[in-house]
């Protein structure tokens, strides 16, 4: 039997478990449909087929979980933080006793490959204990002296706070923002992307099962305009928290102005990756190759933009384009494939359209370009080349394994084309220079930047970028800047001189 026949059994035990109620809505610890009683149908990019129906929520079940939340939130705001720090770490090991499940339905929900899945939960039970290790020293502060007075500092949590996570990486996105939020003394209402539901439903059960008090944690299933629409606006929700398209952060923030909501944004890049003539060229081959095609390319910090010194481009491409040609598209069940389908037909559609727009602007398709199959959303990874930076496949985030590659000469050039995006995410630079490395990262507008490597997350290092790619940052004491509100208090250290007025 193969690793594909096994994997496809052991799926359709783990989606079983959805039945016939599909997924629902997690309110006050309580498992309910939406309120009007509509779902809506949830299908499987693999073949199309149908997964489940999921509950089509809006504004009622919105101002029901906002009030499970605000309710919630004196008591687990109260709670002594060595007891939260226990739940959080018992959801970590509900997420690790569960990982295997976690990673099949997120395969068969997303198009995600396994051999990257397989990881997912791990990485989300790892999010958990690290804020859980924090939640005991979150309230800390500091000692400010002045002559007249002991100034002190505190966090409180905020209060009940949205997060609304998007379809890519779903389950591991949603920890990064949750276990935050919870180890900060949140409550939370929590809106999973609709094209991705069935892994927030598997974790807010973890979390009931490891103890947490209802109301601390309500999923809300739902479209944007919709569901999402009501979070953002809802005056009990203190903060939102988004990860997703840049447009869509824009259109928050206008929904949360009049409640004046916190936001936290981790939005869209076009990530440049530079690669001068004095790098190990076979290693930023390497990292050029895994940050743009790894995760079907449906990755904020994806290096789309190949930005190649022209003295080496002819053979650092050739390179990439025989490797990108070598790449195997399939089943994301199987732990042979390294591309699997794309999320839903409406991303399809859009990433397909730039194979004509590259044609019309005069670039030069070298590998790709094309559908895959007939049946599920797969497309060949693919190289545009001959590319200048103001066409639309340089300026746009395509969001899917497309790599747009651009020659530059000289150093002053490489800096001008990566600034030159509405986007400020992430940039990989590849040089043996040091001074080069030190001039050119401090000039590379991106909130985040590796020098010869990889995307390699250090959890308590910040995460977020500039521009249009977000506001705010995730990670270690960052996370906890915007889930909790600083406060100052003076003491008076003696009877210091105060103005006397009408005396």
């Amino acid at each position: 039997m193969s690793d594909l026949t096994q994997n496809t059994e052991k799926l359709t035990s783990y989606l079983a478990r959805f039945g016939a109620d599909g997924v629902q809505n997690h309110i006050a610890g309580k498992t309910l449909p939406a309120a009007s009683g509509k779902v809506f149908d949830n299908a499987s990019p693999v073949d199309e087929s149908h997964i489940c129906t999921v509950a089509q929520s809006d504004g009622t079940d919105i101002g029901a979980a906002a009030q499970a939340a605000k309710a919630a939130f004196p008591a687990w705001r109260d709670m002594p933080a060595t007891e939260r720090r226990a739940i959080l770490h018992r959801i970590a090991d509900g997420i690790v006793a569960r990982a295997e499940e976690i990673a099949f339905c997120e395969c068969w929900d997303t198009g995600q490959a396994i051999r990257f899945m397989s990881k997912a939960a791990l990485r989300g039970a790892a999010n958990f204990r690290f804020f859980a290790d924090r939640a005991p020293s979150a309230r800390d502060g500091q000692m400010l002296p002045s002559p007249t007075l002991m100034n002190v500092t505190t966090r409180l949590p905020i209060g009940p706070v949205g997060v609304i996570t998007p379809w890519n990486t779903p389950f591991m996105l949603s920890t990064w923002k949750i276990a935050p939020a919870l180890a900060a003394g949140c409550t939370v209402v929590h809106k999973p992307a609709e094209f991705s539901p069935l892994t927030a439903q598997l974790l807010v059960e973890i979390a009931q099962e490891a103890g947490l008090p209802p109301g601390v944690w309500n999923l809300v299933n739902g479209l944007g305009e919709e569901a999402g629409k009501a979070l953002t606006e809802h005056p009990d929700i203190k903060a939102i928290a988004f990860v997703g398209e840049s447009r869509t952060g824009s259109m928050i923030m206008k929904q949360g102005a009049d409640t004046l909501k916190r936001v936290h944004f981790e939005l869209g890049g076009k990530n440049p990756v530079i690669v001068f003539d004095d790098a190990d060229l076979d290693r930023a081959l390497d990292a050029a190759i895994f940050m743009i095609y790894s995760l079907n390319g449906e990755r904020c910090t994806s290096s789309s933009r190949l930005l190649v010194q022209s003295n080496i481009a002819d053979e650092f491409l050739a390179k990439l384009k025989a490797r990108v040609d070598n790449i195997r598209v399939g089943h994301p069940l199987d732990p042979t494939t390294e591309v699997g389908p794309l999320i839903h037909k409406t991303h399809f559609d859009k990433v397909v359209s730039f194979f004509d727009k590259a044609r019309a602007e005069g670039a030069t398709i070298a590998a790709g370009g094309e559908r895959v199959g007939d049946k599920g959303y797969y497309v060949r990874p693919t190289l545009f080349t001959d590319a200048r930076n103001d066409m639309a496949i340089a300026q746009e985030e395509i969001f899917g394994p497309v790599l747009t590659a651009i020659t530059f000469d000289t150093e002053k050039d490489a800096l001008r084309i990566a600034n030159d995006t509405p986007y400020g995410l992430t940039g990989y630079v590849w040089t043996n220079d040091l001074t080069r490395a030190l001039r050119f990262t401090n000039e590379l507008e991106a909130g985040m930047i590796w020098v010869n490597s990889e995307n390699v997350r250090h959890l308590p290092t910040p995460f977020g970028g500039v521009k249009a790619s977000g506001i705010g940052r995730d990670g270690g004491d960052w996370s906890f800047d915007f889930y909790m509100e600083q406060k100052h208090i003076g003491f008076a250290t003696g009877q210091h001189k105060i103005p006397r007025l009408g005396a």
